[in-house]
């Protein structure tokens, strides 16, 4: 198993070691690269809090019938998972290596103590946005656990596709069910700065930009970052109409930064 020394904490490795072999032990040949993404990759996993993120990269000749045994293998609790919740998603390789604002998924599991189980096969049952932005993650700071290196398997989707799942993504947010509101406003913070940088920052980090940049909002997104030192079922009850105003100034960027895509582009700024 290759990684650095000091890439999933402590109480991960175990865990992950097991989560490699299983997929090994299942994929067999047709398996080309376990990644390590989202907060692990960024160096803001948060234990009690964050998920594990891990993204699978096959050959597209895995018989199907092993995307079932894969999930079986790895879900909670046949595999016990350490963390609040296990995110995996598994593309076949002719996809994942090539730009693209789809899901593409063969498999997407969610599983874990404190994540909703969620086995699906099936890309057309989920909103691509979720995975154009974990591949775009991926691309940028993914971490190999097993395999070839993340820029040999995962592509970076264009800055125009990642915008459009930035905006999604906050229409998604700003509804608020199923989101603790301290992620909600974090994840704002990232969209921000990703539309400023063309670069994702832990969610931490990138409140600590807004917070000195936007003093309007320093009160609430200190109160985010405090809530979420926190685990999930002790989070902050932040109020609604703080978090709905700030990711209506979040939209607003990531319009602004659509516009200015499009006007670079040629086209008419929006």
């Amino acid at each position: 198993m290759s990684r650095p020394d000091d890439l999933p904490p402590r109480e991960l490795r175990p865990y992950l070691d097991e989560l490699v072999r299983r997929t090994r032990a299942v994929c067999g040949p047709h398996l080309l690269s376990v990644l390590a993404v989202g907060s692990l990759a960024l160096g803001d996993y948060r234990h009690g809090r964050s998920d594990v993120d891990v993204t699978v990269v096959v050959d597209p000749a895995l018989p199907r019938p092993a995307l079932p045994d894969l999930a079986a293998a790895l879900a909670h609790p046949a595999l016990t998972c350490p963390a609040a919740g296990l995110e995996l998603v598994a593309y076949p390789a002719d996809f994942a290596a090539r730009p693209s604002g789809g899901a593409g998924y063969l498999l997407d599991l969610n599983t874990g103590p404190s994540l909703p189980g969620r086995t699906s096969y099936d890309p057309r049952e989920a909103p691509a946005f979720w995975y154009v932005l974990d591949r775009s993650l991926a691309h940028q700071s993914g971490i190999p656990l097993f395999g070839r290196p993340v820029r040999e398997v995962i592509a970076a989707p264009e800055r125009s596709d990642v915008l459009a799942a930035l905006r999604a993504s906050v229409r998604e947010h700003t509804d608020g069910e199923g989101h603790v509101a301290d992620n909600r406003v974090l994840n704002g913070c990232r969209s921000v700065v990703y539309c400023r940088t063309g670069r994702w920052f832990a969610k931490r980090r990138a409140a600590e930009v807004i917070a000195a940049s936007e003093e309007s909002f320093r009160p609430l997104v200190t109160d985010a970052l405090r809530s979420f030192e926190r685990p999930r079922e002790a989070a902050l009850t932040l109020p609604g109409t703080a978090v709905r105003d700030f990711l209506a100034w979040v939209a607003d960027r990531v319009d602004d930064a659509v516009g200015a895509e499009a006007g670079t582009d040629g086209g008419p700024a929006q």
